[in-house]
């Protein structure tokens, strides 16, 4: 499998989640498209980690190449497991608000948020 390959899931899966985000009323569908948005960067980047850092390597100096090689092959992973990290505090902080919501108007449509002044 090659680079393309991933960047086209990645994007397949970020479409999904784009539509879903934006055309969903209920407000735990749209938290799953998020989710699936911030998936489809974690492919992305630890694709682009994997394929596209290592070529560059060559043009770096004299240091031993297999060390930088896994210096830069592990950006992408990093930045997965930040990325990962911030989504499940977003997952968290958004089912609180989600709860409180329910509480309060018993609906989880994102329509009826907008209505909850007294």
């Amino acid at each position: 499998m090659g680079l393309e390959n991933f960047l086209i899931v990645a994007a397949i899966i970020f479409s999904i989640g784009l539509y879903g985000s934006l055309s969903k009323r209920n407000v735990i569908t749209v938290l799953m498209s998020i989710e699936l948005m911030f998936n489809a960067v974690n492919i992305t980047a630890v694709a682009l980690s994997r394929y596209v850092v290592p070529a560059s390597i060559a043009t770096l100096g004299n240091q031993d190449p297999s060390d930088q090689v896994v210096q830069f092959v592990l950006t992408g992973q990093v930045f997965a497991i930040f990325i990962i990290t911030v989504a499940a505090a977003e997952i968290v902080l958004g089912l609180g608000i989600v709860i409180a919501i329910y509480r309060n108007k018993e609906s989880v449509f994102v329509t009826d948020i907008n209505e909850l002044r007294k």
